[in-house]
C-alpha cells in the first residue's frame, strides 16, 4: 500500500499492513502491526517493523500531513536538543502528495503513566501509590519547564515509563517559548491548570502538596496557589465544553451517526455490543424486566450475553404529543448528554452507552437510552429501616453530604429528586432519570432550582420522623447565601 493511499483506510484498516516508505538508504516496507491512536485519513500510530528493527511509527497522511510531520519533527528535535528523555527518532520523511512519517525506537514493555494513575485512582486520596505516580509525572513537567519548554497536550498518557525511566512522548504538542531558560511564571501556571484541571476533584484539596514535586524540579517561580486554582477552573470549564460537544459527534470516544432517519450515539468501545442491542430494543423491552410501561416512557433491566443493562424508551403518546416533541431535542438526547456530563465530572451515575433517535425526514419520533444496570437499593428502600430511629449509617449519610457538595460545586439541578432516583453503588449514591437535570451558568438561576430539588428529595420521608431531621439538618439550605 502506498502512504498517501491510508488516508481511506478507515478507522479500522485491515492488519498487518505494508506500508511503502523511503529513506536515505532507498525504498523499503514498512510492516504495520497494531494500532494504538487513529486519526481516519490524517493520522495512524501503531507498533511496527522497519528493515528488521520494532519501531513505533507516526504516519501522517491527508490535506494537513505536511504541517502536521513539521510540528512533530519540530517538537521531537526540541526534546531531544534539551538533553530531555524522549524515545530516539530512527527515521522519518515527507513526500509531497504522500504524506509524512516519523519512526521512533520501540519501547518494549513501557507503560503509561495514564495506566500506572487507573491502577491506584480509586484509592482514598492521596494514597502512597498515588502520589507515586503524580510525583513522576510533575518532576518531568517541571523538567520540562525548567528548559523552557511545554506540553500543549499535557496528560498522563504523553508520559511512558519503563524499566523506572520515564519518556516524554508527543513533540507535535511540544513548544518553547526561550528554548533552554525556564519558562515563565504565566506559562507554567497556564501549563500546570492543564495537568491539575484532569484530575479527580477530590484532589484539589491537596494540590499544595502535590505542587512541592514539581517545585523540586523547577524551583524559578514562587507560584500563587490561588492563581492555579483560577486556572485550574477556567481550564476545567473548557474541558467540560470540549467533552460535551464530543458526544454528539463521531471522534475518537463515540461512535455517532448523524441524518435524517436516526440520531444514533454510542461509546466507541461499546459498539459492537450495542449495535445489535438498539436493533432489538423493543423486543429485549417486552422480555426485560419491567420497571414501567406505557405513558411517556417504557423502563426496563434487560440481559444480553450474561450482562444486565436498562433500556429506557421515551415514547410518542399520540399525535399532540408528537407536535410538542418532534422539532427539539429528544429526552433521550438530554439523559445522554447528562448523564456524560455526570461521568466527566465524577459524579456517580450509571454509565450512558447508547443512545438512538428515530427521525423522519429530521423530525423526531420514539427515542432510546441504555445505560448500565446498578443492582443497588434505592435510597427509600436502603433508609427504611432507620425512618423512626434516625440512626441511619454513618458512611451512608456521609457519601450524601458529599453528592450534594458535589452538586452544589457544580451548579447542578436534578429536576425530579424522589428517592426512587438515587441508588446506592459501590459506596456512592448514584443519579438516575436525567431528564430534568441542568447545569446552571449562574447561582441566581441555580439557587431556586436546589431549594426545589431540597424540598422535592426531603419529602421522601413523613416530616415529623428521625430520618428526616436528621437528614434535614446535614443538608445545606443556603447556597451563596441564597435559601
Amino acid at each position: 500500500m502506498r502512504l498517501s493511499e491510508l488516508k481511506s483506510a478507515g478507522r479500522t484498516p485491515g492488519l498487518p499492513l505494508n506500508v511503502e516508505l523511503a529513506d536515505a538508504a532507498g525504498p523499503a516496507q514498512l510492516q504495520l502491526l497494531s494500532l494504538l491512536r487513529v486519526l481516519p485519513g490524517q493520522r495512524y500510530v501503531g507498533a511496527a517493523v522497519w528493515r528488521g528493527r520494532p519501531v513505533l511509527a507516526k504516519l501522517l497522511v491527508g490535506s494537513k500531513a505536511a504541517r502536521h510531520f513539521q510540528r512533530e519533527l519540530q517538537g521531537v528535535r526540541l526534546l531531544a536538543e534539551q538533553g530531555l528523555k524522549t524515545p530516539q527518532l530512527l527515521a522519518d520523511g515527507l513526500s509531497e502528495g504522500e504524506g509524512g512519517w516519523l519512526l521512533f525506537e520501540f519501547l518494549d514493555a513501557a507503560h503509561s503513566l495514564a495506566d500506572a494513575w487507573h491502577a491506584v485512582e480509586s484509592l482514598t486520596p492521596l494514597a502512597d501509590e498515588q502520589q507515586a505516580v503524580l510525583a513522576q509525572a510533575l518532576t518531568a513537567i517541571g523538567q520540562m519547564h525548567a528548559k523552557g519548554l511545554w506540553q500543549e497536550d499535557l496528560h498522563l498518557d504523553n508520559l511512558l515509563r519503563q524499566d523506572g525511566k520515564l519518556y516524554l512522548i508527543d513533540g507535535a504538542g511540544i513548544h518553547a517559548e526561550q528554548a533552554g531558560k525556564p519558562l515563565s511564571r504565566n506559562r507554567v501556571l497556564e501549563n500546570l491548570g492543564v495537568f491539575f484541571a484532569q484530575l479527580p476533584k477530590k484532589f484539589e484539596p491537596y494540590t499544595e502538596e502535590l505542587l512541592v514535586h514539581y517545585l523540586l524540579s523547577n524551583g524559578e517561580h514562587a507560584l500563587p496557589l490561588e492563581a492555579l486554582q483560577k486556572q485550574v477552573r477556567k481550564v476545567s470549564a473548557w474541558r467540560l465544553r470540549d467533552f460535551l460537544g464530543k458526544v454528539g459527534r463521531e471522534c475518537t470516544l463515540f461512535s455517532v451517526l448523524r441524518g435524517p432517519f436516526a440520531l444514533r450515539a454510542i461509546r466507541r468501545e461499546e459498539e459492537a455490543a450495542m449495535l445489535a442491542v438498539l436493533e432489538q430494543a423493543d423486543t429485549l423491552l417486552d422480555q426485560g424486566h419491567v420497571y414501567k410501561t406505557g405513558g411517556a416512557a417504557s423502563v426496563a433491566k434487560v440481559e444480553v450475553a450474561g450482562r444486565p443493562l436498562v433500556i429506557k424508551r421515551y415514547n410518542i403518546k399520540g399525535f399532540a404529543h408528537w407536535l410538542k416533541r418532534f422539532w427539539r431535542p429528544s429526552r433521550a438526547w438530554h439523559s445522554w448528554r447528562e448523564g456524560n456530563r455526570l461521568a466527566f465530572l465524577g459524579i456517580a451515575t450509571p454509565k450512558p452507552l447508547a443512545l438512538l433517535e428515530k427521525r423522519c425526514f429530521w423530525l423526531r419520533s420514539q427515542a432510546y437510552l441504555v445505560t448500565e444496570y446498578l443492582p443497588g437499593p434505592d435510597i427509600i428502600e436502603r433508609f427504611a429501616p432507620y425512618v423512626e430511629s434516625g440512626e441511619a449509617p454513618e458512611v451512608e449519610l456521609l457519601a450524601l453530604d458529599h453528592l450534594f457538595a458535589e452538586l452544589i460545586d457544580e451548579r447542578i439541578s436534578h429536576g425530579d429528586f424522589k428517592g426512587h432516583n438515587l441508588f446506592w453503588h459501590e459506596d456512592r449514591w448514584a443519579l438516575i432519570d436525567l431528564d430534568s437535570m441542568c447545569q446552571h451558568a449562574s447561582l441566581g438561576s441555580f439557587a431556586p432550582a436546589y431549594a426545589k430539588d431540597r424540598a422535592r428529595f426531603m419529602r421522601n420521608w413523613p416530616q415529623g420522623s428521625a430520618l428526616y431531621q436528621v437528614i434535614d439538618q446535614r443538608l445545606p439550605k443556603e447556597i451563596g447565601g441564597a435559601v
